[in-house]
C-alpha cells in the first residue's frame, strides 16, 4: 500500500489563500481610502465654490445696501427740496395777502360799517369797529362765511351799544368786534404753479 502525504500541499494552499486574501484586503483598503481621499476632495471643491458664492453674495449684499442708503438719502433731499419749495411758494403767496385782505374787506364791509382797528396773527384776523346797528354787524358776518373767497369761519367776539360824539351830537352805535380766518383761494387753471389768485380791484373804500 502506497501512503501520500498531502499535509505539506495543503499547507501550502492554505498559505496561498491567507496571502491572497490579505492582499486582497489591502487592496481593497487602498481602494477604500482612495475613496476616501476622492470624496473628501470634491467636498473640499464644493465647500471651495460654495464659500465662493457666499462672498459674491456678501458682496453683493453690501452694494445693495449701500445703493438703499443712498436711495433713502436721495428721498430725504426730494423732500427736503420739496419742503424748501413749499416754503417758497407760501412766502411768495404770504407777501401779497394783507393787500388782498383789505381789498376783500373793502368788498365785504357793508354801508354802515366802520372798522376801527385789525390785527392778524397767523391765519387769524381781528376786527374791531362800530356799526350803525346789528343788523349791518350781521350782514358783514354773512359776507364773510358766505360771498368771501379769503375769509372763513366768521366769529362774533362781543357787540355792545355805545354812545359816539359825532360834532356836537351823540349817536348810538354798536362797538363789536369779531374773528375771522384767513384762506387761499385756488390758482385758476392755466396760472403758474405757486401763483395765487389775486381777486379783481374792489370799489372805492368804505371801511376806515
Amino acid at each position: 500500500m502506497i501512503l501520500i502525504n498531502l499535509l505539506p500541499h495543503r499547507e501550502a494552499r492554505r498559505q496561498e489563500r491567507k496571502r491572497a486574501f490579505f492582499s486582497a484586503l489591502g487592496l481593497a483598503s487602498l481602494v477604500g481610502v482612495g475613496l476616501v481621499v476622492l470624496w473628501f476632495g470634491v467636498l473640499q471643491q464644493m465647500i471651495s465654490v460654495q464659500q465662493g458664492r457666499n462672498r459674491y453674495l456678501t458682496e453683493a449684499i453690501k452694494e445693495l445696501e449701500e445703493r438703499i442708503k443712498d436711495i433713502a438719502n436721495l428721498k430725504d433731499e426730494i423732500e427736503a427740496l420739496k419742503a424748501r419749495q413749499k416754503a417758497v411758494e407760501d412766502l411768495q403767496a404770504d407777501r401779497n395777502v394783507p393787500v388782498y385782505l383789505l381789498d376783500e374787506l373793502v368788498k365785504q364791509t357793508p354801508e354802515g360799517v366802520y372798522l376801527t382797528n385789525i390785527r392778524q396773527v397767523g391765519s387769524v384776523v381781528t376786527f374791531q369797529g362800530l356799526a350803525q346797528s346789528q343788523e349791518r354787524v350781521s350782514e358783514f358776518i354773512r359776507n364773510a362765511a358766505y360771498n368771501s373767497q379769503w375769509l372763513e369761519k366768521p366769529e362774533l367776539v362781543e357787540i355792545k351799544a355805545t354812545n359816539v360824539t359825532v360834532g356836537k351830537a351823540q349817536r348810538k352805535l354798536f362797538d363789536f368786534s369779531m374773528k375771522v380766518s384767513l384762506k387761499r383761494p385756488q390758482a385758476p387753471a392755466g396760472a403758474a404753479s405757486g401763483a395765487v389768485a389775486r381777486p379783481p380791484a374792489a370799489s372805492a373804500p368804505q371801511a376806515s
